[in-house]
């Protein structure tokens, strides 16, 4: 069963290629519209997010964040005038059908793009936009990867990895955690984010008792959850997504395990308290950051949200939302759609105000502060809410 995962996963990682490869060779740029630059007619900005597949709840959160953005806009005028329009496509969180949904977007004239939950679906779509001379604003996908990739058009909303991993870290000294660990699911971002955590936590001197990797999709990790118990750590850190990370929760309590266990962002929602079961999660934790119930003076922009997505908010509303915002003050100040003039208007931004704080990119393309809180799950909503703002 394993072996064949892995064969599938291959086969999806080269069609991925492929279609990138193909895409970055022939396009040309022709069929952006960053390329095209028209100062004319509506700004289409594009969103790729997961509506089907294991994450599709997000896909919802997202698109309701950018579209009362999107509304805000158009309520005050537009862009210079300009009305600015969402197109949605659904990458289903899988690399394949990201490029193909890229290509789609490509093919419909975007001028931006506002979208990228998965680092993993993300990651093969920045040739894509890049080669089509359309400037990404990516509001969820942090994993290094993506700064790695260093493609000049792309911006990360979300706070990196790296800064992720510090908080962790952070919150594991100051509850006086002296042995860690860290289990994921070898996707871009898990791992990415396990491997990060590590590393500093070896240099902070702390001791990484264990490690693991799982194969998502899978229902019994039993073997993992008995391993973690053995090893005994202080705060175990899960860095993947919540249907694996809410059964591995439950199973290591039922091995034994008694110590914190941390998630990462990709596992910060109310569906992981479902999962893992009422009594379950009491010792879980997260990293993540401050959503607009956390904040004070959110009020109007969650009714606001309320009204256009007929729902509450989840995580990456706020993201989104900023993502659209971001988007828009870079074309505004650029005076076009231009690729050029939108990456550097884009990079001359400083303190731009977001639910995260004061929002200037680093030469890296990303936030120069990552804004990650600790978060925990309330026993009666299963929903995660404010711990620690590490602040003190």
């Amino acid at each position: 069963m394993n072996g064949s995962r892995r064969r599938v996963r291959l086969m999806q990682i080269a069609a991925a290629v492929a279609l990138v490869l193909t895409t970055a060779g022939c396009s040309g740029g022709l069929a952006g519209g960053g390329a095209t630059a028209s100062s004319s007619g509506p700004i289409k900005m594009g969103m790729l997010a997961p509506f089907s597949g294991s994450e599709s709840a997000f896909g919802d959160y997202m698109k309701y964040g950018a579209q009362l953005a999107i509304n805000e806009i158009n309520d005050k005028g537009g862009i210079d005038g300009r009305k600015v329009e969402l197109v949605v496509e659904d990458d289903a969180c899988d690399a394949t059908t990201a490029v193909a949904a890229a290509n789609k977007l490509v093919t419909e004239g975007v001028d931006i793009s506002v979208g990228g939950y998965c680092s993993g679906a993300t990651l093969p779509t920045m040739p894509i936009f890049n080669s089509a001379k359309i400037p990404m604003i990516i509001p969820a996908a942090n994993s290094n990867k993506l700064v790695e990739a260093n493609m000049p058009g792309a911006f990360l909303i979300n706070g990196t990895g790296t800064q992720q991993a510090e908080s962790a870290l952070k919150y594991a000294q100051k509850i006086g955690a002296k042995t860690v660990a860290t289990i994921d699911d070898a996707t871009a971002y898990a791992a990415d984010l396990a491997s990060s955590f590590r590393s500093q936590a070896e240099k902070a001197g702390e001791t990484v008792a264990f490690k693991a990797t799982i194969t998502p999709g899978e229902h019994d990790y039993s073997s993992v959850a008995t391993q973690l118990a053995s090893a005994k750590p202080d705060m175990v850190y899960w860095t993947g997504y919540y249907q694996e990370g809410g059964l591995i929760a439950r199973q290591a309590k039922d091995a034994g395990y008694t110590g914190v266990f941390m998630v990462g962002d990709g596992s910060v929602d109310a569906k992981f308290a479902e999962i893992a079961g009422k009594g379950y999660t009491d010792n879980v934790v997260g990293t993540f950051t401050q959503t607009p119930d956390m904040l004070k003076g959110a009020d109007a922009w969650l009714a606001s949200y309320k009204k256009v997505a007929g729902a509450e908010p989840g995580p990456y509303s706020t993201q989104s939302y900023d993502a659209v915002r971001v988007a828009a003050q870079g074309i505004k100040d650029a005076g076009s759609t231009d690729f050029t003039k939108v990456v550097a208007a884009l990079t001359a931004l400083k303190d731009f105000k977001t639910f995260a704080g004061p929002l200037t990119f680093t030469p890296e393309r990303t936030p120069s502060a990552g804004g990650f809180v600790i978060v925990k799950i309330d026993p009666a909503t299963g929903k995660f809410v404010l711990k620690d703002d590490l602040q003190g």
